[in-house]
């Protein structure tokens, strides 16, 4: 057996392929979730009668509790198992979907959420566990499927999510998910072993073992002070906006928006000082003195801003009344997004195959140039659903290509001794990116409302969106620049690979 592994070197062990199947469903349920929120954004709204300025806390509610649990994640993991850890996670995240199946108000509701956001601190896990059991040159490929699974829960989302949500309301599409959750934490607990280590990576995490020291302490007021500045600074965003007829802030809430803006100073100068004395910081600094993974995580950011304020935005522009938006229903809306997730099921696993022949930099620049290219196209034609559908089918290619470069490119790149830290840390800058996108676009969106004859109410401007689009457009270019400076960076041996 061990002769025959030493002549395939490159062979994906049965097992891996299982592991692998195991923790891609994980994703394509968090996605369905995630996804089928997405269109009854308008109608949740409605019902807790949320101005569009409140109405990205729905989203960023649930990226903040992510972003603060994924390094506390990543800590418990190196001192308790990857496997322990993520069934505790598996277990809040249950919780938070049974919550919002039955909540009644909208604070409520947001704790839900913020209980689902912890459920995105699996995901450095799972690609960790995936990392360890696929050999080098084919880790393209276990990405590449478990970003096909993310679509697959997009799909799903759109297509049943929104059957569902307008059949029968959208709490149901909670509720529906929540058989599945359980019968996953079976499957985890009897099937995922934690300790089968490719032969590949089994002799550097050795030579790692010997050099590495005690087991890290838990960074909690790291951790807590991290959530205060992405909280306070969000809340910034929600504050700094036009009243409505008014031109700008009214004077009685500027003293609202100078203590958020003292609180957010002082978490911020508050975690920079406990992160320099931390043990096992949140934020590990030190991996960014490698500028691959410097420069590969702020492209995560730019990423992950501008798709999250595309999502915050196109089913409100597709159920705003005409001509305003297009008049869609949850199920019309859900409709000119499917391209987005089709293009995502197809290219997510070939984008691993493309990659692992190409190497990673190469799709990564080019990924990003085709962003630009879907952006620019949904900012110019975004009064036309049909070509709302392609370019967002653009952009689904151009992330596709790029995302998985991009993490390829980061996996290889870190120490295996370091290997959850580092995915800790690209996952929360992932985050960071997705929360601010969307307060963004609903300032914008909240700064130029208009009415629309015959109907209650007022909706944002058809200007608005080429506002929010244009720069969408602006962050892929700079997505662009950032690759291109990424491949400078490169050691040789990682140009291939």
């Amino acid at each position: 057996m061990e002769k025959e592994k030493s002549q395939n070197p490159d062979k994906i062990p049965l097992s891996a392929w299982k592991t692998l199947a195991i923790l891609s469903s994980i994703a394509t349920m968090v996605m369905y979730v995630e996804t089928m929120l997405v269109p009854s954004l308008p109608h949740i709204m409605r019902e807790f009668s949320l101005p569009y300025s409140i109405s990205p806390w729905i989203l960023t509610t649930y990226l903040i509790a992510g972003a603060v649990m994924t390094p506390i994640a990543s800590s418990l993991a190196n001192l308790h198992g990857k496997k322990k850890v993520l069934m505790c996670i598996m277990l809040v995240y249950a919780a938070g979907v049974v919550v919002g199946g039955i909540t009644n108000d909208f604070y409520s509701f947001i704790v839900a959420r913020g209980m689902q956001g912890v459920g995105m601190a699996m995901f450095p896990l799972a690609f960790s566990i995936i990392r360890e059991q696929f050999p080098r040159s084919r880790l393209a490929i276990g990405q590449g499927i478990i970003t096909s699974m993310f679509a697959s829960g997009s799909i799903l989302g759109l297509l049943v999510g929104a059957g569902i949500a307008e059949a029968f309301g959208w709490r149901m599409t909670f509720l529906s998910i929540v058989p599945i959750t359980g019968l996953l934490l079976f499957v985890i607990m009897r099937s995922i072993r934690e300790g089968q280590v490719h032969p590949q990576w089994r002799q550097q995490q050795q030579g790692s073992a010997e050099q590495a020291g005690p087991k890290p302490s838990l960074d909690v007021y790291g951790a807590i002070a991290l959530a205060i500045v992405i909280t306070s600074f969000l809340l910034l965003l929600t504050y700094i906006r036009p009243d409505a007829g008014a031109g700008g802030n009214s004077s009685s809430s500027m003293p609202t928006l100078l203590a958020i803006s003292g609180v957010c100073a002082a978490s911020l100068a508050a975690f920079v000082l406990i992160e320099r004395k931390a043990t096992n910081p949140v934020v590990d600094y030190r991996l960014f003195k490698n500028k691959t993974l410097l420069f590969g995580n702020v492209m995560i950011v730019v990423i992950g801003f501008s798709m999250f304020m595309v999502f915050q935005t196109i089913p409100i522009l597709a159920e705003s009344p005409k001509p305003i938006g297009f008049g869609a229903n949850v199920t019309e809306a859900a409709t000119i997004q499917l391209p987005f997730a089709v293009i995502l099921l197809i290219f997510g696993p070939t984008s691993g195959f493309i990659v692992s022949k190409m190497g990673s930099i190469r799709p990564a620049i080019i990924g990003s140039a085709v962003n630009v290219l879907g952006f620019v196209l949904l900012a110019t034609f975004h009064s036309i659903p049909w070509m709302v559908s392609i370019s967002l089918a653009i952009i689904s290619t151009g992330l596709s290509l790029g995302s998985v470069g991009i993490m390829n490119i980061i996996l290889l790149s870190t120490p295996q001794r370091q290997m959850v830290s580092s995915l800790g840390n690209t996952t929360l800058f992932r985050i960071i990116g997705s929360s601010v996108g969307p307060a963004v676009a609903g300032v914008l969106m909240q700064t130029h409302l208009v009415a629309a004859d015959g109907v209650s109410g007022t909706f944002p401007a058809p200007e608005t969106y080429t506002m929010i689009f244009v720069g969408a457009a602006v962050m892929a270019v700079l997505s662009v620049v950032i690759s291109v400076l990424l491949r400078k960076e490169l050691p040789v041996s990682l140009r291939a690979i």
